[in-house]
């Protein structure tokens, strides 16, 4: 018999049985989020230093309007952040965080947009493995009854479909579910950047504006 890596995916899918079909549409799934969220990470990415630097001289020169000009230009979440609370400028600091904080609100599910599902098939792909090898064996003991009251022996080529299945499916749930899990972190990781660069840029920019608004005083 060929070894796993001998096979092709289509040999592979039917000496695993029908649970190989679920595994296999998991690892489409997993690998699509994941591709999506890579995109939307390098549409999203800026040099958080650099933009506050040139937002906060603006601030601090008088010019509002180039200030949320360049967070217009800019396309990730934390100039969105920073634009609400230069829109507050003048205002007390609790109005001035309330406003980024309401932006954050929508911020941050575009961040963790299906992250959950990406989760969900790291969790469940392990145990679509585990209940192939359940129906494999089940199968392999249902032919060792069969052969019993028929009174034939049992002999290894009978029983090696069903522990086939039962070994692949759990393979595959393990080969789908350990990238998968890797794929999640790397972006809860990303993710956890993101909203550090928000909270950091609205600290930051909270700080500045009341104390330029405080000195005019």
């Amino acid at each position: 018999m060929n070894s796993l890596w001998e096979m092709n995916l289509w040999n592979v899918i039917k000496s695993g049985g029908p649970i190989m079909i679920p595994i296999l549409l998991c690892s489409v799934f997993a690998l699509g989020i994941f591709i999506e969220k890579l995109i939307y990470f390098a549409s999203i990415k800026t040099n958080p230093v650099v933009l506050k630097k040139e937002v906060f001289d603006s601030v601090r020169n008088n010019r509002i309007k180039d200030a949320v000009g360049t967070c217009d230009k800019n396309p990730s979440p934390i100039a969105r952040i920073l634009k609400a609370g230069i829109l507050k400028f003048g205002c007390p600091r609790d109005e001035i965080k309330e406003s980024m904080e309401d932006v954050s609100l929508f911020e941050i599910p575009k961040l963790e947009k299906r992250l959950n599902a990406l989760a969900t098939i790291a969790h469940i792909s392990p145990l679509l493995g585990l209940l192939g090898t359940v129906t494999g064996m089940t199968s392999s003991f249902h032919t060792i009854q069969v052969r019993a009251s028929s009174m034939n022996p049992v002999t290894p080529g009978d029983l090696a479909g069903g522990i086939g299945e039962a070994l692949l499916t759990t393979v595959a749930g393990l080969m789908v579910a350990i990238p998968t899990f890797v794929a999640y972190n790397y972006c809860v990781h990303r993710i956890n950047q993101f909203i550090l660069e928000m909270e950091r840029g609205a600290t930051e920019l909270v700080n500045l504006l009341c104390q330029i608004t405080e000195s005019n005083i």
